[in-house]
């Protein structure tokens, strides 16, 4: 699959090693942005995507600036839909205790991009039957 993008900075995101599933990508930003804890910030990437129809992007935390310094995304993952064409933004948050930098350059987050199908939904009056019911979170028990 080919993905074309326009990158303001003049660098692609890359994949690390052979077997990642995500790009990392990176702020683009003329000054430090200070995320105090508890702040939240959208960080521009000077990226923007043309994904092919059927496909979307996710925008995902990275496990390590999550781990050493509570960063992490608002919204859990960021979904790019196939239309958008607007710049990508990351909606970064301090958890952490510290204040966190950010810099020109540094990897903020990664895309992982996805196949997917949009659903025909059907009004009905009831649902099959299944063994788990209606049962919610934690109904199974510990075992």
């Amino acid at each position: 699959m080919k993905v074309k993008i326009v990158s303001k900075s003049g660098v692609l995101p890359e994949y690390k090693t052979e077997g990642s599933a995500g790009l990392d990508i990176s702020a683009f930003i003329e000054e430090p942005v200070y995320l105090k804890p508890g702040e939240r910030r959208l960080i521009p990437t000077g990226l923007f995507m043309e994904l092919p129809p059927g496909y979307e992007a996710q925008v995902r935390g990275r496990s390590g600036l999550a781990l050493k310094h509570g960063i992490g995304l608002v919204n859990g993952i960021g979904t790019i839909d196939a239309d958008y064409r607007g710049e990508i933004g990351v909606i970064l948050i301090n958890w952490g205790q510290e204040e966190f930098v950010i810099n020109n350059g540094d990897r903020i987050a990664q895309i992982v991009i996805n196949r997917y199908e949009q659903a025909e939904l059907s009004m009905v009056e009831s649902l099959g039957e299944t063994e788990r019911g209606a049962g919610g979170f934690g109904h199974t028990g510990v075992e």
